[in-house]
Formats: C-alpha cells, structure tokens, sequence
C-alpha cells in the first residue's frame, strides 16, 4: 500500500494545531524549569568551565583548568557551555537548551511522519512524544540524551527525504547527523543506523547499485562528521589537553570502544550495576530479559504506549507485505520499526550500566509506530479486521496504562478514567461501518482520553518534580540518585560508601545527598558548607582545591565559581592524575587546598584510580597539616608541615 506524500501547503486549520502543539510542548517543558537547579551538576559544571575557558569547552572538561574531561563526548557541552557564555552561569542557561530540543525534536517527528501519512498522523506521533514520561524528564534536565534524540529524529527526517527521491545528498545529511549523535553519546547514536540503511536500501526508487553507492557516500560522511573530533584529540599532544574520563589510556578510541561500547553492552570496563549484575536495582534497569522494557524500573518511563506501537507494527508490516519495494508504509515500518527493536533488544539485554531514562532513545520511534499505524489501519475500518486491530491498539494501551498506574497509589481515578474511555472506545471501533460513522465522534474522543491521558498525567506530574543528581526519573515523585543538585546539602562523611551504585533516595522534590558522593558545595544556591566555600572563591590558583570524585568536585565548582580537580574523575577510578602529576602541581602552586573525603560520582567502577587517590591522599597528610573549615578537612598546599 503505497501512501501519498503530502507536500501540499498546510490549511489554517493544520497550521493552528501544529503551533498548539508547539506550545503547549514549550510550556509543558520549560514551566519552571528552574526548579531542579542544576540538574546533574556534574555536566552542569562542565557547561561553567566551558563558559570560563574555550579549551574547555573544545574538550568538554569537568574544570575549566583542564584536568579531566567528563566521561562523554562534548557535543551537548558544546550546546551548554555557549548557552552560558551567552547568558551567565545559571540554571536557566544550562537546563533550557535541552528544552528547546524537546521542541524541536516534536516539530521534526512531526514533519516527517507527516510528510508520507498527513497532518493527522503527525500530530498523533508528535503529542504522544510530548507526553511520554521520561522525554518529559530529558528534555528538562542536562544529560547529553536530549542532543541524541535530537539528531537521531533529524537523521531520521533526511533518511524519509533521501528514500522519497533516491537522494544521496539528504542521505549524507543522515551521516552527518548521526557522527554528530557519535560526540553526543558515542556508539548509542548508530543504534539507529541499521534501520536506516536497510530503508533506503529496500525503498529508495533507484537501482541497487545507486543505492549501495549511496549508502558508502552517508557512511563517509558520518565517519568525517564524527571523526574530525577524535582525530583532533588523538593529535593534541596530550600534556597540554585534559585526561579523557572513562578510558584506561587517555584516548577517545578506548572510550567508544571500551567504558561506552563493549562495556555498555557486556559489563565490564568500568560498567556497575546493569544487566543482570544489577537484578532488581531499579536505578540500573532491573534484570535483564525481554520484559526489561516494561518492568518496575523502565515500564512508566516509556512502555505506556509500547503494546500499541508493536500491534502497529506487525499489523501494518502484514498488510504491506506484498506491496511494490517503494511502498511507503512499508519503508515507514523498517524505519521505525527498526529503530525501535535494534535499540529496544539492546536495552533489555545490555550487562553493562544502563538507566532508565536512556529508554528516551525509543521514544520517536514509539510515537512514529503509534500515529502511522492509526492512519494506516483507519483506511481499512470499512474492513472487520482493521477495526479489530485498531480496537486491540485501544485496549492494549488502556489495559496496560492501567496496570503501570496500578503500580502507584497515585491518582487511581485517572486509571479508572482512562481504562473505561479505552472500552468505550473499543467498542465504538468494533461497531459495524454503518454505525461506526454516528459513533466517531465519541470513538475518537474516548480513544484519545484512553490512549493519552494515563502517559499525560503520569508526564505532567513529573514536571511538578525538581530532579536532581545522576540517575532522575519520572513520575510524581522521582530519583535523585549519586550526585548533588539544588539546594544546600551539607558536606557529610568520609567513610565513602563505594558498593555498585549504592542506594537511589527518593527525591520528592528537594536536594538530595548521594547514596555515594560527598557534596561539599551547592547546586542552585551556594548552600552547604559556606565557609569552604568563600575560601575557594579567595584564592587564585590554578584550581582552587582538589577532591576525589566528580560529583563532590561539580558541587564546589558551581558553589564557587572556581576550578577543582576531581582525582580519578566520575568514579573515583580513573588514572588521573597519578600522584607524580598531583606531586609537580602542587609545587608548581597551581592547587591550593586538598579537601578530605569527596566521593564517587557514582557507577561504582573501582580499580588502580582509587588506589592513586588513596597514594595522594597518603602523601597530602603526611607533608601537609590538616585544619577544620565548616566541619571539613582540609590541607593548605601551599604551606608544609
């Protein structure tokens, strides 16, 4: 079944629903966006170092005097840091870019599913993206995932426009886009790849050969687009750059294909606390399996209309199985479909550290599946099977709306609401044509309540939360888990609790003190220790002091405004600086003090790194004489004993 594209200009009446969702989207996501400070304060300090040093920026480093990167590629720093520059250091400036691309990210599902299967089933893909929880979440807060979508739902609208015409120029467009998704998040951005080479290479109208060659070009191009940045790296000479964080040996290769490759995927490399290491550790995912998706830890970030988008699928894929190789909706379905399996198999089965909030990366395809089936299956309502298909897709997403919202105590007549609307719908569907006409009203509108208000509601409750710390989630209560943010969090032990990921407190609303870092400084305010905190702002060094852990040193450098080391960068355990390096600093007088205690940033990836910080920890006290500021030690370096 061959769909016709819809090129035509839009009427009032589209361009009116289109600007609705729209704003309603930027409402949605930057109503008091400010009320989780800081967010993750640990890429929240890598956006102000970037604000205060380009070369920090280039590198995406933690402190703007270059000790250590974050353990990602710098792209959505890139975006942070010159927000800043622009703005001032301050949450708006740092959270808002991510909204932005929530926006973005609809009006481009939109255009594209709109661009084969109509204004109707573009709305239907972009609001159900806006609504679901954990999109909700990420485009609120400061994590690199709301750049990955961005460019992978882009990449997505060149890979449409370059299978309409057999175009090699909008399909290079595909490469550049997804090299760009490479320096967000490394290899989770080609999770998509394989959909999209398999639908230009079954769909565009051209010849295998110009397809083939076609696809050779967009892998060029990807490889250029992402490569520049990791031949940059490899070229500068590495004692005048920061230590890449995640890798063993300071390279961006060992990272990609290491602590953010292989390591995701099968455990290891520095990955805690996933997979089937992590069982029902919710901040890790739970258990492996193929239920993973719609588990306790992942099912209200993203499952809410994952039954109905995979009834689509199938159904969709059965009638277009014997259609022309350009079939439309066919190629829709290996786009999307695709997408959304590849990364959804390896979601389930990763062993490596996952959260539930990377599941953002199936929202498009979710919402894709769900608009293009409906429109595809409402031509055949005159047809008992289509109608019983699209009663299946109601009731499946009413039943299990239902039974996600049953897993809460929260607003239990929303769950009522939504599971009666779904009956009525369903039933309005099943009605013979004659009749299904004087009842379309009411199907439509009982199946819309059914199929949106459970994911809306849970959505809308999450945007009344203030999220902080590394592990977020959705919902009326949320995460916040092994990291600072907003608030004052005083400075508290030393006896650092170093398990795979600790423990993830609630968040409820407030600052949170991390299962497993220490926060000597503020998120939003400067809160905490105050004193530490003027002293570090009195110096003028090159980094005002020096803590083992990422998180504890994030904290301190947006308290303060300064540049701190973080020894062994986000967990503790990474090899840098060793103690000859920490050693020629301190004589050189570029650090002034050593704060005692800190903590992991979390992932709980120990190994020779900790053992480096314990060996400075070791020489810091036996040369240096400790003194009590607010309730913390720490060493002057600058005076010896």
């Amino acid at each position: 079944m061959t769909t016709t594209a819809h090129h035509r200009t839009r009427s009032v009446p589209e361009r009116a629903t289109t600007a609705a969702l729209l704003i309603a989207t930027a409402f949605l996501y930057l109503w008091n966006l400010s009320a989780s400070g800081w967010g993750n304060s640990f890429y929240a300090a890598a956006a102000q170092a970037g604000a205060q040093s380009w070369k920090a920026w280039l590198f995406g480093s933690l402190d703007a005097g270059n000790a250590i990167t974050v353990d990602k590629p710098p792209a959505a720093m890139w975006v942070m840091g010159l927000s800043a520059r622009i703005f001032g250091v301050n949450s708006w400036a740092i959270l808002a870019p991510q909204a932005l691309m929530g926006v973005a990210s609809v009006f481009l599902l939109y255009l594209t599913v709109r661009r084969w299967f109509g204004h109707g089933a573009g709305l239907l893909a972009g609001a159900a993206l806006a609504v679901t929880p954990v999109a909700v979440l990420m485009f609120r807060y400061d994590n690199p995932d709301a750049l990955l979508v961005l460019l992978m739902t882009a990449a997505a609208y060149t890979t449409v426009r370059a299978t309409e015409t057999a175009g090699a120029k909008w399909l290079a467009w595909t490469g550049v886009l997804l090299g760009f998704g490479f320096l967000t998040k490394m290899m989770q951005a080609f999770l998509v790849l394989p959909a999209f080479a398999l639908v230009y290479l079954v769909a565009a109208p051209t010849t295998l050969g110009q397809r083939i060659r076609h696809l050779l070009l967009a892998g060029l191009a990807l490889v250029g687009s992402a490569g520049w940045y990791v031949a940059l790296v490899s070229l500068w000479p590495a004692s005048s750059r920061p230590y890449i964080a995640g890798s063993t040996n300071n390279t961006l290769w060992e990272l990609a294909l290491g602590y953010n490759g292989l390591g995701r995927i099968l455990g290891g490399a520095g990955n805690g606390g996933g997979g089937g290491g992590g069982g029902q550790n919710t901040g890790f995912g739970g258990a492996t399996g193929i239920g993973r998706l719609f588990g306790e830890s992942m099912g209200t970030e993203i499952s809410w209309l994952l039954p109905t988008a995979l009834i689509a699928l199938v159904a969709v894929l059965a009638v277009t199985w014997a259609a022309p190789r350009t079939d439309r909706a066919r190629a829709a379905m290996l786009l999307w479909g695709g997408w959304l399996l590849v990364t959804g198999v390896t979601f389930s089965y990763m062993s490596g550290t996952i959260h539930p909030y990377y599941t953002i990366a199936l929202a498009p395809s979710i919402a894709a599946l769900v608009g293009i089936g409906a429109r595809v299956l409402w031509l055949y309502r005159e047809r008992s099977w289509g109608r019983t298909v699209l009663a299946a897709m109601v009731l499946a997403t009413a039943g299990w709306g239902f039974v996600l919202l049953g897993r809460t105590e929260w607003m239990p007549a929303i769950r009522w609401a939504a599971l009666a609307a779904g009956i009525i719908a369903a039933l309005a569907l099943l009605a013979p044509v004659a009749r299904l006409r004087r009842l379309a009203v009411l199907g439509i509108v009982a199946g819309l309540l059914s199929t949106g208000l459970g994911s809306a509601a849970y959505a809308a409750a999450t945007v009344t939360v203030a999220h902080t710390g590394s592990i977020p989630s959705s919902g009326p209560s949320g995460t916040s888990g092994m990291g600072g943010g907003p608030g004052g969090g005083d400075f508290p032990r030393t006896n650092n609790d170093s398990r795979p990921g600790g423990n993830v407190p609630p968040s409820g609303g407030g600052a949170q003190t991390s299962g497993d870092g220490a926060r000597m400084g503020s998120g939003r305010g400067g809160g905490g220790n105050s004193e530490l905190t003027a002293l570090l702002k009195a110096g003028t060094t090159k980094w005002s002091a020096a803590v083992s852990g990422a998180t504890s040193a994030a904290d301190l450098e947006l308290a303060s405004g300064t540049s701190v080391i973080a020894l062994g960068g986000w967990n503790g355990s990474d090899p840098s600086p060793t103690l000859a390096e920490f050693q020629s600093y301190v004589a050189a007088g570029q650090i002034h003090y050593y704060i005692s205690g800190g903590g992991m940033g979390g992932g709980g990836r120990m190994g020779g790194g900790t053992t480096r910080s314990s060996e400075i920890a070791t020489w810091v006290s036996a040369n240096f004489t400790a003194i009590t500021v607010g309730g913390t030690t720490i060493y002057d370096l600058t005076t010896t004993k």
